[in-house]
């Protein structure tokens, strides 16, 4: 039975002597296995602990010589042991919290003496350098020849760069590490993304700059990076657009999109309420989704798109009279929000109802609508704004949907009086 975690060993008799323990925790390996006592000639079951300092170890007999454990953090990777003799307290920390518990289970019937044949006992052997030290949270790899193609990753990595090592897929051995809080694969020839980037569920931060992505898959959006991802660089790749399961990605503060082939923006990108900086120049948008609006940005670059002129009376008539029962139906369910699901009506018409569109009225249309486009400075939504053009403008068209003729009459009656 063997056990890594952090351990202090705390001499309970120092006190009485006026003394203080100095020490702190390291790093160490705990094993319980027989030893034979060179004076008694007698087999018994000892605690090992061997740390890098001593990788020796030091052994403490545990047969009916345990005063107590303290398990009441055991949840949390953190126990003690306090020993008879010698008076120590071993105080055990972040331990992987079904190890410790095991580990205490066998330390207490080692103690009882009973059942020890069936005790997973292990050899009392010098530790390895590497299985006392201390974890390795960070690893960057910037060159092919430095990959690692026999080894794995250490299980304990939290931030991982694997740059210019021209790689055409996410390595699975990647995806076994769960503590990854920051995963940077840029400037590779990945094409695609797997799902399973999604069980990554304490990363905050993906970095994919520069490879040849030409989507970003639904079931990403709806994995646990909803709960966790904070950072997306998708720049210089070849993406025309984001699923509309993007914007279920609520948790982003940062979105960088440059350097891509993007026709369209998330059309619930309003639905970001966290974003705070986003960045999609040098992309073929003709225009920004009516949802733009309903951002709070600290900073915003949209330089370099073909942003068309906007003209409020070039506009596409999509309505039909009169309205047909499932449009009026659809809208109704919206405007009253009535709740809704698979559950209850068909999924196809559950998509429809997360892409309805907001008239200026504020009520909702579906698939009847009159769509124009105009301008709004890029101001209003976000405090620095890096110009559009080379001619120093900060205005782009937004899209603009009308749920009725009366609504679009009176918009256009509104545009005439700010002309005169």
């Amino acid at each position: 039975m063997r056990l890594q975690c952090e351990v202090e060993v705390i001499n309970r008799m120092l006190p009485t002597f006026g003394m203080r323990n100095r020490g702190k925790a390291a790093r160490a390996v705990l094993s319980i296995g027989r030893h034979l006592d060179k004076t008694s000639k007698i087999q018994n079951i000892y605690l090992m602990i061997c740390t890098l300092k001593d990788k020796a170890g030091c052994k403490y007999k545990l047969k009916e010589n345990i005063e107590q454990f303290f398990t009441r953090f055991v949840e949390e990777g953190k126990a003690t042991v306090r020993l008879k003799e010698p008076a120590v307290d071993v105080c055990l920390s972040k331990a992987d919290a079904n190890n410790l518990k095991n580990f205490l289970s066998a330390a207490r019937l080692a103690h009882r003496g009973s059942e020890v044949d069936s005790l997973p006992l292990t050899a009392l052997a010098p530790a390895r350098t590497r299985d006392v030290e201390k974890p390795k949270s960070k690893m960057s790899i910037t060159s092919k020849k430095d990959y690692p193609l026999t080894s794995c990753f250490p299980y304990s990595l939290e931030q991982l760069q694997v740059s210019y090592c021209r790689l055409s897929r996410v390595d699975m051995r990647m995806l076994t590490l769960k503590k990854l809080r920051k995963l940077d694969l840029s400037n590779n020839h990945i094409k695609k993304l797997p799902a399973t980037i999604g069980d990554l569920c304490c990363l905050a931060e993906l970095v994919l700059h520069n490879n040849h992505l030409e989507a970003f898959s639904t079931a990403l959006c709806q994995s646990t990076l909803q709960h966790s991802l904070q950072y997306l660089d998708l720049g210089q790749n070849k993406l025309r657009a984001l699923p509309i399961q993007f914007c279920q990605l609520r948790e982003l503060v940062h979105l960088k999109l440059d350097d891509n082939e993007m026709l369209c923006l998330p059309f619930k990108i309003g639905q970001l309420s966290k974003l705070r900086f986003l960045s999609a120049a040098r992309n073929q948008l003709p225009y920004l989704p009516a949802d733009f609006r309903r951002l709070s940005l600290e900073n915003l670059d949209l330089f370099g798109n073909p942003f068309k002129h906007p003209n409020p009376l070039d506009h596409t008539i999509q309505l039909k009279f009169p309205l047909t029962l499932l449009e009026m139906a659809s809208r109704a369910a919206v405007n009253y929000r009535i709740p809704y699901g698979p559950q209850l009506i068909p999924a196809h018409l559950c998509q429809d109802l997360e892409v309805s569109k907001t008239c200026g009225c504020g009520k909702a249309c579906l698939n009847f609508y009159i769509q124009t486009t105009v301008s709004m400075n890029l101001h209003h939504v976000s405090h620095t704004v890096v110009l559009v053009d080379n001619m120093g403008g900060t205005e782009a068209p937004v899209l603009c949907y009308f749920c009725s003729l009366t609504c679009y009459s009176e918009f256009l009656d509104k545009c005439l009086q700010r002309g005169r």
